[in-house]
């Protein structure tokens, strides 16, 4: 098997939006962004996007065309990216502004990957222009922009939605998300969320490496964990018991952050979280990211993208519980956030995500940046 980046594995969960597919191998481990192209629903709601600064705007154009939406117009403001958006979206309009975006009427929904700093101001724009949001995450960098976030939102009873594509686009962690619910295991416990990424440090951006422009590790990739300790453990208010962050391999990049943990406590269980870029280059994905989960009765333990030693492809989910061992078939799940996405646009309702949860998981994880200890060995 070839070794995948998590632009390949992108750029396969789109592919059925593209002239352009990837080698086999790619569209294999591509299972675990994309529902089956037949699951897509006829378009129902015209969305647009700005800036895509990240390609993991690609997945997130593949959920909400699945759940129903029909992708308009765009505004990316870099050529290059802008030429390569157009070849993969030629019946979408470029705009030369923002504005042609937030101020037409037939949109109601914005896209938004844009350079981590700039999410949040973008979304209060969107939201005072009457529309709903979906950023990648992070979709806010500070507590400062959290604040005013959470004030236009009030203000104007728009959607602000983040896609936290590790537990809403992966077909076994929604499937880890029903046997939990199901009782399974009994009374959550505790999550744990290894996260292990790819660098590939001559595909990334000046900003890439800035915490002031991402955020910082916990931040950034981070946010994804700290969604998925609140989902599976049912909590609706946590706190950050200890972070710590640091710089271990990249000196030449002082403030870039590829290492970081964090201990959590909610009212529905306990999470520990870690998080690095070193993911090294002999694994055929971008990234080894397991999620076990403990409760009373049982654990699930779900292998996401690889099983090292095991079978091939991804989502690879184990049930452990008083009867035995099961490995669960995971093929058959739906992706429901972007069908649930463009009915909560729709109908004013609340089932692809919670306000309040989007907010608590943005929250959590910005104190836990904020409050990280610095990550070095001991003299």
């Amino acid at each position: 098997m070839p070794n995948l980046t998590r632009r390949d594995l992108l750029k396969a969960s789109a592919a059925a939006l593209s002239a352009t597919a990837l080698p086999s191998a790619a569209r294999g481990l591509a299972a675990t962004h994309a529902a089956p192209t037949s699951d897509r629903r006829a378009p129902r709601l015209r969305f647009g996007v700005v800036g895509a600064n990240h390609d993991h705007i690609h997945g997130m154009i593949g959920a909400v065309v699945r759940g129903g939406g029909e992708l308009v117009s765009y505004h990316i403001r870099e050529p290059e990216i802008a030429a390569a958006f157009a070849r993969r979206y030629p019946q979408a309009k470029a705009v030369a502004d923002e504005r042609a975006v937030l101020d037409d009427p037939s949109i109601k929904l914005v896209l938004s990957s844009i350079i981590p700093v700039e999410r949040a101001p973008l979304g209060i724009r969107v939201m005072k222009a009457g529309k709903d949001y979906l950023s990648d995450k992070p979709g806010i960098t500070t507590l400062d922009q959290l604040a005013e976030v959470r004030r236009v939102q009030a203000q104007t009873k728009r959607i602000y939605s983040i896609l936290y594509s590790e537990r809403l686009e992966v077909p076994a962690a929604v499937k880890a998300g029903e046997l939990v619910k199901a009782g399974a295991i009994g009374d959550v416990v505790q999550t744990v969320n290894l996260a292990p990424h790819r660098i590939n440090p001559p595909s990334r951006p000046e900003w890439f490496w800035d915490p002031a422009q991402y955020g910082g590790i916990l931040t950034d990739i981070g946010s994804h964990q700290i969604d998925q300790f609140l989902f599976y453990t049912g909590s609706t208010k946590g706190e950050v018991v200890a972070a710590q962050v640091g710089n271990m391999h990249h000196p030449e990049h002082p403030k870039f952050q590829d290492f970081g943990d964090v201990m959590l406590r909610g009212d529905g269980g306990t999470g520990y979280v870690r998080v690095d870029w070193f993911t090294p280059a002999g694994l055929p994905t971008w990234g080894d990211g397991r999620l076990t989960i403990l409760g009373t009765d049982g654990y699930i333990e779900a292998r996401k993208y690889v099983d090292i030693g095991g079978l091939p492809g991804g989502n690879h989910l184990f049930l452990v519980d008083g009867k035995g061992i099961q490995r669960i078939d995971c093929s058959k799940v739906e992706l429901p956030f972007g069908r649930q996405l463009v009915d909560d646009v729709l109908n004013r309702t609340e089932t692809a995500m919670s306000q309040a949860h989007c907010f608590l998981a943005t929250e959590l994880t910005l104190k836990a940046q904020k409050a990280a200890t610095n990550a070095t060995k001991l003299a």
